[in-house]
């Protein structure tokens, strides 16, 4: 790298540790909110983190078959509480992370049937995490009135600048794991609460497979998830929040910043000691360690 490399990466750092204090000092602030929290009664040796590619499934009739849901934490995802299993597996920890769970969008409908099955069927504790960002003001405790369920503030905006001040404002719950999936979310959770193992189910990340633009140049994907009964058709991708189609190039630039998050975390847990162990079959994370049970 050369001088002027060097001096280009240092300013661009320096720009954006200034930006991100900032937006926090402004916009957030500067507590650690899951710190705070802590765990869910005494930590297991290890967490599973499901998430919800088609691959768990497989893996979840298998994980409850051996018991490692009561051997191990859980944490889910997303719509799992709407599986059937939500009630075996009793995940100690849940988390949301994208837009339409607090904000309004096409996906209202099932977004309030979420809420009212965590309402209802939740009788262990539970620690649910959601962003600190909330322009709309959800109100997450009138849509949750259930005493069992302890609502987390995770912080929203995430930091480029300079490796080492990163991985300080990861270990005082100040930094932010928003690369563009849940499941980073929860890797950065766990850590953050002190477990050592993690064991990552159901994320298969074929983000690239089957994309394609229709005759209206619209960008197309078949989306699969685990509880899909239907096979999955390309269909025009949109971003949630605001609703608008993505272009290849966004598109693109958003998986790339995914899949950067991924390294960023394994670089992370290696500091901390911990080990991130991907155990879905067929997934494209290339970051982690791989293990099959």
């Amino acid at each position: 790298m050369t001088v002027f490399e060097k001096t280009d990466r240092f300013l661009r750092n320096l720009y954006e540790t200034a930006f991100y204090f900032a937006v926090m000092a402004v916009k957030e602030n500067f507590r650690n909110y899951v710190g705070r929290a802590g765990t869910v009664g005494a930590p297991k040796p290890s967490v599973l983190i499901l998430g919800n590619g088609p691959s768990l499934a497989e893996d979840l009739p298998r994980l409850i078959a051996r018991g490692e849901h009561t051997a191990k934490d859980v944490m889910a995802v997303n719509y799992f509480a709407l599986d059937e299993r939500f009630g075996t597996v009793r995940p100690a920890y849940y988390v949301l992370s994208d837009p339409m769970f607090f904000r309004d969008s096409v996906c209202r409908d099932r977004v309030a049937e979420l809420y009212r099955t965590l309402a209802e069927k939740v009788t262990w504790p539970m620690n649910l995490y959601v962003q600190y960002y909330n322009p709309e003001r959800f109100d997450y405790r009138a849509a949750l009135p259930n005493p069992n369920i302890r609502i987390v503030r995770f912080h929203t905006q995430v930091y480029r600048g300079f490796r080492g001040v990163e991985f300080w404002l990861y270990r005082h719950g100040l930094g932010s794991a928003n690369f563009g999936t849940v499941v980073q979310v929860c890797e950065y959770v766990a850590l953050l609460l002190g477990y050592k193992t993690l064991e990552l189910y159901g994320v298969d990340h074929t983000l690239l497979d089957g994309l394609s633009v229709d005759d209206e140049n619209r960008l197309c994907r078949a989306d699969r998830h685990y509880y899909d009964d239907a096979p999955a058709v390309p269909k025009p991708i949109f971003q949630k929040v605001p609703h608008r189609p993505y272009t290849m190039a966004v598109y693109l630039a958003e998986v790339a910043e995914l899949f950067r998050g991924h390294e960023a975390l394994r670089d992370y847990a290696r500091s901390l000691g911990a080990r991130i162990i991907n155990r879905t079959g067929g997934s494209m994370i290339d970051a982690y360690e791989r293990e099959r049970k």
